[in-house]
């Protein structure tokens, strides 16, 4: 759980309100899983492969998320 908030804290961090509002969201507790993936997903679809360090992040966050809900 604690790798999971690493990540959508610095999701949070990024400025891209793609992924930054529903990470926010969630680590407020208010997320809904559904719209926390679709976000993330798409994210990875857009910039998945730019070489940036969120790229790794997209795919791992997915992991988790499928493991702990």
């Amino acid at each position: 759980m604690e790798e999971l908030r690493n990540i959508m804290e610095k999701f949070a961090a990024s400025g891209w309100d793609l992924i930054s509002i529903p990470a926010h969201a969630w680590l407020k507790g208010e997320s809904d899983k559904d719209t926390l993936i679709a976000s993330i997903k798409q994210a990875d679809r857009e910039c998945g492969s730019c070489g940036c360090e969120l790229d790794l992040l997209y795919k791992r966050s997915l992991e988790l998320l499928n493991e702990i809900c």
